[in-house]
């Protein structure tokens, strides 16, 4: 007998939550499948590791799941920070110096040193460069996520571009 990911993904989660009964469980695959993707990604950008980022994304659904508040994208992104918070400090910007790009890299960068050179950014720049750039999320919702300002949001991908185009120059 075989069961897909999302069964699997929803059956695990299940034993957890005291209110599944509560919720139908088409609504909990619904919400799961619209978020599993997003929620596993940015966990594993920020701990750049499978395992780990793996049980962040079960500790967060198992989380959201268990709650009595609506589960929309925000609760998602909630949970998440409150788990990464746990490996790393989100929330303080890092990069005090601006960074300047000496090197062009345009034309010779490779996905690898994009990988490599994105897990190398402070947790909090690396998250708000995440949110902005790959999940377009705007100034004023990443600001609300990280609890920082949306001039600190702006500041954080800013620099945070700035230090990937230096990171990647250096291995090219």
């Amino acid at each position: 007998m075989s069961f897909s990911a999302t069964q699997v993904g929803i059956q695990v989660f299940a034993p957890y939550v005291q209110v599944v009964t509560q919720r139908s469980q088409e609504d909990l695959k619904s919400v799961y499948e619209e978020n599993r993707h997003r929620i596993y990604s940015l966990a594993f950008w920020m701990t750049d590791n499978e395992v780990t980022a793996e049980e962040v994304s079960a500790r967060v659904f198992s989380r959201a799941f268990s709650s009595r508040v609506k589960l929309k994208a925000e609760t998602f992104d909630r949970y998440l920070i409150s788990e990464l918070r746990e490996l790393s400090p989100i929330g303080i910007l890092t990069l005090e110096k601006p960074v300047v790009a000496t090197k062009n890299v345009a034309g010779n960068t490779k996905r690898v040193h994009l990988e490599r050179a994105v897990v190398q950014i402070p947790a909090t720049e690396r998250m708000a460069f995440l949110l902005h750039d790959v999940e377009g999320y705007d100034h004023a919702r990443i600001a609300k996520t990280l609890g920082i300002t949306e001039d600190e949001s702006k500041q954080a991908v800013f620099q945070a571009r700035l230090l990937v185009r230096e990171l990647v120059a250096e291995m090219i």
